[in-house]
Parts: C-alpha cells; sequence; structure tokens
C-alpha cells in the first residue's frame, strides 16, 4: 500500500486590523492615521504533522478587506496541491501564480493581486522552513546555489542579472559562510530605529525616544518630513540635540514631494547631517530620483518599500538612481521575487537596507537580511533593517534586539505566525476587540 500524498486542504483568510492611529504611530507626511493591518493566511494540510504555512501582506486600514480578497481569489491555486512538491519548489507556486492571465490582467505583477501572491508565497516558505526544521535564513543560506536560481524568475531582468551571473555570486558567497554565521548568532543583525520619528508625536515625545533609542545601542534613527519645513528644521534640531553629532538620522518624505521640492527641502535640512533622504517622491518616478540623487549629494537617496517588482528595482540600479535599495518582505511577489532583488543589489554594489515596521515586518525582513549577510554580500557595513516597536507581541516568535542589532531567530520557520487569540482579538469587524469599540462607536453616534 502507498500512502497517499500530504494535500493543501484550506486556505484561511483574516483581516486583522490594529487601532494605531488613536496614538499617532506610524504617521507621516502622506499617511497621517494609519491603522496597521494584516491580510493574512494559513495554510493548512493534511500531512499529520500539525505544521501549517503563516503568510501576510501589510496594509494601514481600510482596504484590507480588499487584499483579503484577492489572497482568497488564488485559492483554487492552492488547494489540493502536493505539499512535498510545493515545499520542494516554492517557484513552481511562484510562477503558476504570476502566470494566472486572466488574475494577471489586473497588474501585472504590482498592486493588489501581487501583494497577494507575495503573501501566499511566503506562507509556503514558511512551511517548507517549519518541515526542515530551520528558521528560514538558515535554511536560504545553506541551501545549494543552483536551486536557488532555479527559485527566481528571471524573465524581464536578463539585461541587467543573468541566472549564470545569479550562480557565480551564490557560489564564491559561500565562502566563509560558517564564520559568518556563527559572527551573527553571537552580535546579530544591526537595526536602526524609526520609533522616535513619527510626524505625530510631540518635541517631548521625540527627545526621550531619541534617548533612548541611543541608550538600547542604535546608532541610526529616522524622522518622518514633507508636511511642514518649518516644523521640520525644528524637528530636525530637536533630533540632533537629542542624540549628538555621531548618531545618523535618516529623513523619510513617504513620497510626499516633486522633484524640485525634494530636492530644495532635503538641502534646507543638510545643516542636521540627514544621512538619507527616503522615498523623496513617486516610487515609479526612476528618472526623478535620480534627478533628485544628482540634486542632494552628498546626502543618500533610498527607496524600495512601495517598489511594485523586480524590474522597477532593476531600472533604479541602472538608471544610478538610489544609494539606498528598501526591500520589502511584503510588498513584490515573496520570497522568490525578493531573491531576485538581492542579487541586482549585490550586482550593482548597492546596499540593501530593508524596509520593515508595520505588521510583522521585522519579524519577516531579518531572514532575507541574514541571508543576504551570510549567502550573498558578506557583509553588514552601512546595512541596517528598520525596527519599529509596535505589535510584535501578537507573533510567536517576534523579533529580539539587543544593543541595537537584532538577533537571528531560531525558531523553524518565517517568524509569521501570530498568536491565535490575537487573530480571534483583531479580526475586523467580528473580533473581539472590535466587536465592542464599533458598537460603542454606533452608542455614541
Amino acid at each position: 500500500m502507498t500512502a497517499t500524498p500530504a494535500r493543501i486542504t484550506a486556505v484561511d483568510t483574516y483581516d486583522i486590523r490594529f487601532p494605531t492611529s488613536r496614538e499617532l504611530d506610524g504617521s507621516d507626511a502622506m499617511n497621517p492615521d494609519p491603522d496597521y493591518s494584516a491580510a493574512y493566511v494559513v495554510l493548512r494540510t493534511d500531512a499529520g504533522d500539525g505544521l501549517q504555512g503563516h503568510g501576510f501582506t501589510f496594509t494601514i486600514g481600510r482596504g484590507n478587506d480588499v487584499q483579503v480578497a484577492a489572497i482568497g481569489a488564488l485559492r483554487p491555486h492552492l488547494l489540493g496541491r502536493s505539499v512535498d512538491a510545493l515545499c520542494a519548489d516554492p517557484g513552481s507556486l511562484n510562477r503558476d501564480l504570476i502566470g494566472d492571465s486572466q488574475l494577471r490582467w489586473l497588474g501585472p505583477e504590482k498592486g493588489v493581486m501581487h501583494m497577494a501572491i507575495g503573501a501566499v508565497v511566503n506562507a509556503v516558505w514558511d512551511l517548507a522552513a517549519k518541515r526542515e526544521g530551520q528558521p528560514l535564513w538558515r535554511l536560504l543560506a545553506h541551501a545549494d546555489p543552483a536551486w536557488l536560481v532555479s527559485q527566481i524568475d528571471f524573465r524581464y531582468i536578463v539585461d541587467a542579472l543573468t541566472p549564470e551571473d545569479a550562480l557565480r555570486m551564490l557560489r564564491e558567497g559561500r565562502t566563509g559562510l560558517a564564520e559568518r554565521e556563527a559572527a551573527l548568532l553571537e552580535r546579530g543583525y544591526p537595526g536602526y530605529t524609526t520609533s522616535p520619528g513619527w510626524l505625530g508625536y510631540s518635541d517631548e515625545k521625540l527627545t526621550r525616544l531619541a534617548k533612548q533609542a541611543v541608550a538600547d545601542g542604535f546608532t541610526q534613527i529616522k524622522l518622518k518630513v514633507g508636511a511642514d519645513l518649518a516644523d521640520d528644521v525644528r524637528r530636525m534640531r530637536t533630533a540632533r540635540a537629542a542624540v549628538g553629532s555621531r548618531i545618523r538620522i535618516a529623513i523619510d518624505a513617504n513620497q510626499r514631494w516633486n522633484i524640485g521640492e525634494a530636492v530644495a527641502w532635503t538641502r534646507a535640512l543638510a545643516e542636521f547631517d540627514p544621512y538619507w533622504i527616503e522615498e523623496p517622491t513617486s516610487p515609479d518616478d526612476i528618472l526623478g530620483h535620480a534627478a533628485v540623487r544628482e540634486g542632494v549629494t552628498p546626502v543618500k537617496v533610498a527607496t524600495g518599500e512601495h517598489v511594485q517588482n523586480r524590474v522597477v528595482f532593476k531600472q533604479l540600479l541602472q538608471a544610478g538612481a538610489i544609494d539606498v535599495l528598501q526591500i520589502d518582505a511584503a510588498r513584490v511577489g515573496g520570497v522568490n521575487e525578493n531573491l531576485a532583488i538581492l542579487l541586482l543589489a549585490a550586482k550593482f554594489g548597492v546596499p540593501v537596507c530593508p524596509h520593515a515596521g508595520g505588521v510583522g515586518l521585522c519579524e519577516l525582513v531579518q531572514h532575507l537580511s541574514m541571508f543576504d549577510y551570510l549567502a550573498l554580500s558578506g557583509t553588514t557595513d552601512d546595512r541596517v533593517i528598520e525596527y519599529v516597536d509596535h505589535l510584535h507581541e501578537h507573533f510567536t516568535d517576534p523579533v529580539k534586539l539587543r544593543e541595537g542589532h537584532y538577533l537571528a531567530p531560531l525558531a523553524p520557520g518565517f517568524s509569521a505566525t501570530m498568536h491565535p487569540g490575537s487573530l480571534a482579538a483583531y479580526r475586523y469587524p467580528d473580533g473581539g476587540f472590535w466587536a465592542v469599540d464599533l458598537a460603542g462607536r454606533e452608542e455614541v453616534a
């Protein structure tokens, strides 16, 4: 008798929202009142081992239901699929999802459907790493380079990165891996914090949190800018006074400006020695970023959290438009596409400093940066992972920091699993928290 192979039996989705706007956590010049949210997916199987694949993509409130519906539209591609085959080759699912011609029409490879693909693909990687009994960063770092190359879609990027380039880089990256892994486990990966810098915070709160960041071992903080220049001058002066001259201060405009405004505004803040200006203009404006970069040097230009796919990243690099590339673990098509983006950055010699914060983005992206360090770039020089101190308590394996460094997660998987109690409480609109909250608002009205 041959045992029946295990299959994917359910794709459960959840609209999870947290009321962060009430304390102005996450506020910036473009997004003044975000409610940090996750369109969350759980892959269940009949394998009998109790393991599940968890994934999500990040939104900021309204529209999270649209994102959940997009994930649900992918369910037919998953149900009944062999668990063994899926975990042995997540790239096969990635190609099938991107290749669905009718759903592809809604992108292609961008927007809500592409983010949904990322959530599902990341859930598969979470399941694969759990089945291997390894944290994802270690699974990727020790994977056969040829297999990693097979996971990448090189369509549209071979003019900048070929499979042969990728294989050579990954093979070369194995040199010294054991020594770097030992260093990672001992020291961790450097981070920086945005927690002091939300636009809605008072100067007193900014000062208190900036001083705390330095005391916690961070060597870089970030401030949101772009709503009012006089306010930004005052806040930058306040932040610089709080942290001193040796701590880097990055600034982030969240796409607020036209090109000329971006250059003029950044120059107006130059006396406070900003390290980089992040998202100075539209994330789709490659030539605009190049013009800003030329106009604000020596301040660096960083972007990437809203870049739609590997193709736009490729062009930003080809155009010499950025000094710092910021991947997001949940914006593009999951781990597979982020492998391509990391390889592109390494090919062009541009450091990767991921976007994080949100709901669970710190938990996810640490794995990608640690893989990059161990198996590709080989360095943490001028590389930092963003850290924000929101909502980690909702995850079963939350990020851990020591002296401004992310400690390498050791639990198997992609660190994506939320506590069942959090899913029950913050499911919108009928979870325990929201049912009471919305009923109270109706009574007041």
